[in-house]
């Protein structure tokens, strides 16, 4: 068994060491094989590859940021980058795409207004970034196509679940997201600091870790499944072991953690405070990125593992560093209580359990190793946490602690400056942060107070050695008084698509013969009539389609009497006179025989389109109607009345309606795309239409899921132009989940003829339809003979997304 946990026990195989400040980010490249990727506080990346030696050596260094990099991906090969492509995210707000041959960018991508911290790549080239700026972004074909906004502070992590369309966001608001198609679809709570870290186990489940010390397994489905805790302060950065269920992770602490069967199997202790990144190589290896400047890689296998001597220097350095005790945690320290070094013959209780002991008068600290049976030193304890020694002439006492400096912050004119404390051993970046989460304020202070802290104190970082004479400026009487800015980062304007697109009248019969029954009637049957058939690559009956779909027919004799049955029911001041009944059949005689409907009857629909939920659905059939005439869609849908009547939708298609008005609703918004007005306020309200399409999904009405399918059908035809990545993005994830439980065939039809419509006029369209992942989903439909139309469509969509 002895033989077994050591052949489990890694150890260190090689340093690699280049970098001038802090490696911030670490992961493996596709190619060369075996290579490893850091990024650094120094402003570069560098590509280190293995050796004969059996150790690594650096290939080149990439430079073209601006301030630090704070992550770094690999982004999988293509047809046009064979080898793949590097993405570094930095402090200057920019990200940087590198061959993996080229010391600079290959391409920029710029839209965030802050640092971009976390990084992850999929299929086709899609990539996921996350800022301090409190958004995501996704990438594709070096443009942002999406934008996720619902965090309240810094996004440091991101990932992407295997399931279609699903991505993860984790935050210092404390919560972790997870989007679909823009929208949010489920919240995690649990965390009680800022969450830092994210790996996907499965398509299910994935696991999160963050400032509060505790690492945490989830289900999709909102549940916290397990809790990990060892790490005694922040923990950074998480990575899967190739088994798919065990991980390692490193912190603030020291260490990096490695979990086997959900539970800590083994601590690697580093000779630096911060171990920022960790990562896990394609043979096994652990590589770990620290505040100390170095990268280093650990193995199981003997043959990688470094020589006796290595080993022994590298355990020499552990040893040697010095833990000021104000940066650990350890409870309180007081020289007298210590025991002696004979304590160390009592076994620990667990896997990287740390003991003080008194040498003298020194304090030295040691971790148990459960491989090894054995206590391991990992540094002399430097002061205390409660140090009652005399200061020095030079240091600042607050709240009873020895600082370097403590520097005035004032937020807002009249109100008391917040103290700020600061040593120049510390990590500016990391003080500022504790200071934010401290006094609750807004994540959008952390560059700014970061770096008034390095420029305030001559630049002195992590690491550096002595500290240097204090800032010039005097921080208490105002000279470097500290004003933070409290602009917000500029809102992500929206792009609308072609608001001229044209309609054209398709039989879609409501009722089935006099009864007036919206929610359930005739089949709505779709089939593109010969003059629409679009000249493409090969005939397509089906795609791109270039006109509206509108439902047009009605029975105007049964939505009258129907209105004049619950006007009785409605409050008083809500019903209608004859003479207002005169004016709706006035209305919809016009708008059904090409005449030009007045005010005054769209002030009487107006009207009605205000009763009750349960009374207001035949109110919403003629606005169905009206809303395709140009007049109509002119009086409901220009810029100064366009809000009010899209509110009133919205509420009517809410889950709190009824499915008649849901389905009518949607009709409506299918019919207002017919005219420049319609198009332009669905278009410019593209996200919330969509949510509110979405959310009628789990509704079982057949005529309400084609209607559904058909504003998800229209927007692909006014955003088929190309000029709106992130509306077609939208659009293709919502057609996407609609499909993969749909079974109405017309519905499914219409939803094959959007992917079908977007996707063959638009590269970018189509790299997004197959980073989807729904080639399974639209193949079962390839097999369908009845309708001819549905199984035909779902060839032709399979064929373009292979």
């Amino acid at each position: 068994m002895a033989a077994t946990m050591n052949s489990e026990n890694f150890k260190l195989s090689s340093i690699l060491e280049g970098h001038e400040m802090d490696v911030r980010a670490i992961t493996a490249a596709f190619y060369p094989e075996g290579s490893i990727i850091t990024g650094s506080r120094d402003r570069t990346a560098r590509i280190w590859v293995p050796n004969s030696n059996g150790s690594y050596e650096e290939k080149h260094c990439m430079g073209g940021h601006e301030n630090f990099i704070a992550a770094v991906c690999v982004m999988p090969p293509s047809d046009k980058y064979k080898q793949g492509l590097i993405a570094t995210g930095g402090n200057d707000h920019k990200i940087n795409v590198y061959r993996l041959d080229s010391p600079v960018p290959e391409f920029t991508l710029t839209g965030h207004s802050n640092t971009v911290c976390s990084l992850a790549s999929g299929k086709f080239g899609t990539l996921l970034s996350g800022s301090w700026d409190t958004t995501a972004k996704v990438w594709l074909n070096q443009r942002n196509v999406m934008t996720l906004k619902g965090h309240e502070a810094a996004v440091w992590a991101v990932a992407l679940m295997p399931t279609q369309g699903l991505m993860l966001t984790g935050s210092a608001d404390k919560t972790i997201k997870m989007w679909r198609a823009g929208k949010c679809e489920q919240t995690f709570v649990g965390h009680t600091d800022c969450v830092r870290a994210l790996v996907i186990l499965s398509d299910v489940a994935f696991l999160s870790a963050g400032n509060d010390n505790v690492i945490r397994r989830w289900l999709t489905t909102g549940e916290c499944e397990q809790q990990f805790q060892a790490h005694t302060s922040f923990v950074y950065s998480l990575a899967l072991l190739p088994n798919g269920l065990d991980f390692v992770s490193s912190g603030e602490d020291r260490t990096i953690r490695v979990w086997r069967e959900g539970k800590c199997h083994q601590t690697l202790t580093l000779p630096a405070q911060s171990v920022w990144c960790v990562t896990v190589l394609p043979n096994g290896d652990i590589a770990a990125g620290s505040s100390d400047g170095v990268a280093r890689v650990f193995s199981t296998n003997p043959n990688r593992i470094a020589s006796a001597e290595v080993q022994d220097l590298y355990d020499k350095q552990v040893a040697a560093f010095a833990m000021p005790a104000k940066t650990q945690a350890f409870g309180g320290i007081k020289m007298e209580d210590l025991p002696g070094k004979e304590d160390l013959a009592k076994p620990g209780t667990k896997d990287g359990q740390t003991k003080l002991v008194k040498v003298g008068n020194i304090v030295e600290a040691y971790s148990w190793s459960g491989a090894d049976s054995k206590w391991n030193k990992i540094g002399d304890v430097v002061g205390t946490e409660g140090d009652d020694t005399q200061p020095s002439s030079s240091k600042v006492m607050y709240e009873g602690k020895e600082y370097d400096h403590v520097f005035n912050v004032d937020l807002e004119e009249g109100k008391p400056a917040l103290k700020l404390p600061y040593n120049l051993a510390d990590d500016p970046w990391l003080t500022a942060q504790r200071f934010i989460h401290t006094h609750d304020l807004s994540q959008q202070f952390l560059e700014e107070i970061a770096n008034f802290i390095v420029n305030n104190t001559k630049g002195v970082t992590l690491g550096s050695g002595a500290a240097p004479a204090a800032a010039s400026g005097d921080p208490f009487t105002g000279g470097a008084r500290y004003i933070p800015g409290s602009k917000p980062p500029p809102g992500v304007p929206r792009a609308g698509g072609d608001p001229n697109a044209p309609r054209t009248a398709t039989t879609d019969p409501l009722t089935g013969g006099g009864r007036y029954i919206p929610t359930y009637g005739a089949e709505n049957q779709y089939t593109p009539p010969p003059a629409m058939v679009p000249q493409t690559k090969s005939p397509n009956p089906y795609f791109p389609k270039l006109t509206i779909v509108t439902f047009d027919s009605a029975n105007a004799q049964a939505i009258i009497g129907k209105l004049k049955d619950f006007n009785s029911a409605v409050p008083d001041t809500d019903q209608l006179d004859a003479q207002s009944f005169e004016l709706l059949e006035q209305l919809l005689v016009s708008v059904g025989n090409s005449g030009t409907p007045d005010t005054q009857q769209m002030e009487v629909l107006w009207k009605i389109l205000q009763w009750p939920i349960d009374q207001v659905f035949p109110a919403i059939d003629i606005l169905r109607l009206v809303i395709r005439h140009p007049a109509g869609n002119q009086y409901f849908c220009n810029q100064k009345d366009g809000a009010q009547f899209l509110s009133r939708a919205q509420h009517l298609v809410s889950g709190n309606s009824t499915p008649a008005n849901r389905l009518l609703t949607m009709r409506t918004f299918s019919n207002a795309f017919s005219h420049p007005e319609g198009a332009l306020l669905l278009t410019s309200n593209r996200e919330d239409i969509i949510r509110s399409t979405l959310e009628c999904q789990p509704v079982t009405n057949k005529q309400l899921h084609i209607a559904m399918s058909t504003v998800l059908l229209n927007y692909a035809v006014v955003l088929q132009s190309g000029h709106d990545s992130e509306g077609q993005l939208q659009c293709l994830s919502a057609v996407a989940t609609i499909l993969e439980c749909e079974v109405e065939p017309e519905a499914v039809f219409r939803l094959l003829v959007a992917l079908g419509t977007l996707m063959s006029v638009d590269d970018n369209a189509l790299a997004i339809g197959q980073s989807l992942n729904i080639l399974q989903v639209v193949r079962k439909h390839c097999g369908v003979k009845d309708p001819v139309k549905l199984g035909e469509c779902a060839q032709r969509v399979s064929q373009m997304l292979q």
